[in-house]
C-alpha cells in the first residue's frame, strides 16, 4: 500500500518531467510563428486547466453549501488575481513594447508563467494527497486502481504544461539544462503538496476549494495580462488565436476524459 501510494504521488511530477525535456529537443531559438502558436498553446491550456481541473472541482467539493457552493471558488480566484496583480506591481515585467524589449522584460513575463503553472501544480498535487490519503485510511469508495487512475490523468496534463515552461526559457536565451531544470522544478511542488495533504488531510482538506479557485485566479490573470496580448499581436495573430482553441479543446477533452 505505502509503494502503491509513493507511485502514485510521483506520476504527475513525472508528466511535468517528461514535458519540460522536450526543451532538449529544441533548436537554438524559437522562430515568431512557433512562439506565437506556443503562447496560445498555453493560453488554451490554463483556460481549460482553470475550468476543469480547478473552479469545477472546487465548486463540487462545495456541494454542501448548496446555492452557495460557489463562495469558496469565487473567493479563493479573486485572493489568486489580487495576488497576481500585487506581484505585477512587485516585479518588472513587459506590456509587450517590443520596441523595449530585452532579456530582462522577457524573462520576467516567463517567470510570471511559470508561477502561474506553479501555482495550479499545488492544488493539483494536493488532490492527489487527497485521494491517496483516503486509500490509505481505508475508506471504501477509493481504490487503488481510481487513485492511480487520477494520478495518470493529471501526469498527462501536465505533459504540456511542462513543455510550455521549459521552451519559452530556452527561447529567452536560457541554457537546454536550465531551462529544462526550470520547467522540471514547477511540477516538484505536486508531490509535496500531495505529502503534506497526507500528513495534515484533517487541517487542509476543508481549505482545498478557496486553493482551488486561488490557482484558477493567478491562472487567469497571467493568462489575460501576457499570454492573450502576445498571441493576438504581429501579423501571425491567427496562428496565435487558433492554436488557443486547440489547447482549449485538448485540455477541456483531458480533464474530462481523465479526471
Amino acid at each position: 500500500m505505502i509503494f502503491q501510494t509513493v507511485q502514485g504521488l510521483m506520476i504527475p511530477f513525472l508528466g511535468t518531467t517528461l514535458g519540460s525535456a522536450c526543451v532538449l529537443f529544441m533548436k537554438n531559438k524559437l522562430n515568431q510563428k512557433l512562439q506565437r502558436a506556443l503562447t496560445g498553446f498555453a493560453a488554451g491550456v490554463m483556460v481549460a486547466a482553470s475550468i476543469w481541473s480547478l473552479i469545477i472541482p472546487a465548486m463540487e467539493q462545495s456541494e454542501v453549501m448548496g446555492k452557495l457552493s460557489f463562495v469558496p471558488a469565487t473567493v479563493g480566484f479573486w485572493i489568486g488575481i489580487l495576488f497576481l496583480l500585487l506581484l505585477d506591481r512587485v516585479i518588472p515585467h513587459m506590456h509587450l513594447d517590443h520596441s523595449e524589449e530585452g532579456p530582462k522584460s522577457r524573462l520576467s513575463k516567463t517567470t510570471m508563467l511559470v508561477l502561474a503553472v506553479t501555482l495550479h501544480n499545488l492544488p493539483e498535487g494536493m488532490a492527489v494527497g487527497v485521494v491517496y490519503a483516503g486509500f490509505l485510511t481505508g475508506n471504501t469508495g477509493i481504490t487503488a486502481t481510481g487513485a492511480l487512475a487520477l494520478s495518470l490523468g493529471i501526469a498527462i496534463q501536465n505533459f504540456p504544461e511542462g513543455a510550455i515552461i521549459s521552451m519559452p526559457l530556452k527561447a529567452e536565451g536560457m541554457s537546454k539544462g536550465k531551462a529544462f531544470l526550470y520547467g522540471t522544478l514547477s511540477g516538484a511542488v505536486e508531490p509535496i503538496g500531495a505529502i503534506l495533504t497526507i500528513l495534515a488531510a484533517q487541517f487542509v482538506v476543508p481549505l482545498l476549494p478557496y486553493l482551488l479557485g486561488f490557482a484558477a485566479g493567478g491562472m487567469m490573470y497571467v493568462v489575460v495580462e501576457e499570454l492573450v496580448p502576445e498571441m493576438a499581436e504581429g501579423e501571425h495573430s491567427n496562428l496565435g488565436t487558433i492554436m488557443f482553441a486547440f489547447g482549449f479543446t485538448v485540455m477541456m477533452a483531458l480533464d474530462v476524459a481523465l479526471g
